[in-house]
């Protein structure tokens, strides 16, 4: 018997490798629903055997659709339902009408009403953006929520954990949300500072890697902060120093968040309370997290969640729903610009069309191999029209998108795979033509200071760049 398994071992580990390596690929092909990803996992599984295996095993499988779906029913969270579609022309009123066919697109891609009553104040940098925040943590008598990607143990930190500390010393029910690879972008983590200060917080999705990887998948990117469940603040802003340009430094990075009033604020709550039954199987319900938040303005505005569970696609839809219904001008600012073939098609169909389309980015990215990435895309719609601006340091990580100077979409996501397919995101649509004109005024700004990218400027890089870029936009689902 010893000598059999002597001489058979050697096929036996063959057999089990071929085996793991045929279940690995045969689930690739059955549950990736890009054909690129599938073709990419499948090369990495067959050229590497066990290891690719292994790498898809762990990076690979969506486990989130089916736990969301589980913690949701045990949390007696409903599913998303499609309000009544006759709802949305009456709402729009005079001068919006041509965003009839958007509104309604939305409305079906997403399941979540259109609220009318809003206000939206834009908020520049840490500057703006954290005073604003911590003076409404002040005022909390009832319950505060906070969810974000990156909440730094610095100097804005700690300020953001005695103000939540403060706010449990008086009785303010308070719960903290932080993306766990988001908290690990410093040492320590801010978990022992809020736990000091008797903050309950949690961690969306621990990682057994305790180093920074800021690629890994299936992240909370969400930025979600509630107060009393009437106002809220929301974006594309972490809690973190560099974001206080007024303190400068090298690392310092422009942004723009938002304060939001209105009947809006529910949906807020209500991706809060999902993500918080998700990581830690308790429902928020009732008071003090939901209140009936009272009319602050006339900005119709609607929640988009999107993310790697039933909520799928919901932003890339939304996103493509939007330019199809352009008829003037598009204008996009996002740091990390690294669109699909869907969408860069759809960018380049409203220049045919006579759309002006404006893409605002960095000149210089904070992360590197994206902005490679993002070079060696460029071409495919600078060569059709589109204008590329790329603004100088410090880097700007602001997301803005707005459509015929009339709608608007504010949030976490970018239009690159990682918001597109991998990540948790929060945006608002926003029909107003004022707000609309606040932004169109930022992006003046910053266009103002940017330099046009070129076909010419392009092709002109030297080969060893074009080389570097190509081998990078490779990974691009990835990135």
């Amino acid at each position: 018997m010893i000598e059999w398994l002597q001489n058979a071992w050697p096929h036996l580990t063959a057999a089990l490798v071929l085996g793991i390596d045929i279940w690995a690929a045969g689930h690739a092909v059955l549950y990736k629903r890009d054909p690129r990803s599938a073709t990419t996992w499948i090369g990495l599984i067959l050229l590497f055997p066990i290891a690719g295996a292994a790498l898809y095993f762990f990076l690979g499988i969506n486990r989130i659709q089916r736990r969301a779906i589980l913690l949701r029913h045990r949390a007696g969270l409903a599913a998303h339902t499609t309000p009544d579609a006759s709802i949305v022309a009456p709402r729009l009123g005079t001068g919006l009408e041509d965003l009839r066919p958007l509104a309604l697109a939305v409305q079906r891609i997403t399941g979540n009403p259109l609220l009318d009553g809003n206000s939206i104040h834009p908020l520049r940098n840490g500057d703006e953006a954290y005073p604003a925040m911590l003076e409404a943590i002040e005022r909390a008598a009832g319950s505060i929520t906070l969810s974000t990607y990156i909440f730094a143990h610095d100097r804005s930190g700690l300020r953001f954990a005695d103000a939540l500390g403060a706010a449990v010393a008086r009785g303010v029910e308070v719960r903290v949300l932080i993306d766990d690879v988001g908290a690990r972008y410093s040492f320590p983590t801010i978990y022992g500072a809020l736990q000091k200060r008797g903050v309950r917080a949690a961690a969306f999705m621990p990682t057994f890697f305790h180093w920074r990887m800021p690629y890994i998948n299936l992240r909370n990117h969400r930025k979600l902060l509630v107060i009393d469940g009437v106002i809220g603040f929301t974006g594309g802003m972490n809690i973190r120093h560099n974001n206080v340009l007024a303190d400068g430094g090298r690392d310092a990075v422009q942004d723009l968040h938002f304060r939001v009033e209105g009947p809006i604020v529910t949906q807020l709550q209500q991706a809060f309370a999902e993500d918080w039954a998700f990581t830690t199987g308790e429902r928020l319900a009732g008071a003090p997290w939901f209140a009936e938040p009272p009319a602050r303005g006339n900005i119709l505005v609607r929640g988009i969640t999107d993310g790697p569970d039933e909520d799928r696609d919901k932003l890339r839809s939304v996103l493509l729903a939007a330019l199809a219904c352009a008829r003037s001008r598009v204008r996009i600012a996002t740091p990390y610009f690294l669109p699909d073939a869907s969408l860069v098609s759809a960018l380049n169909t409203c220049v045919a069309r006579g759309v002006e389309v404006d893409i605002v980015i960095p000149l210089r990215n904070n992360l590197r191999t994206v902005g490679w990435a993002c070079q060696a895309q460029l071409w495919q719609v600078v060569e059709r029209g589109c204008r590329v601006w790329r603004t100088p340091p410090p880097f700007d990580h602001t997301k803005i998108f707005v459509v015929d100077d009339a709608w608007s979409l504010i949030g976490s996501g970018n239009w690159d795979a990682r918001s597109l397919r991998l990540n948790f995101e929060f945006n608002l649509e926003c029909y107003s033509p004022q707000l609309a004109a606040d932004l169109n005024a930022r992006l003046d700004e910053k266009i103002a200071g940017a330099r046009q990218t070129t076909l010419a400027e392009l092709d002109a890089r030297p080969l060893p760049i074009r080389l570097r870029d190509g081998i990078a936009r490779l990974f691009w689902p990835y990135l």
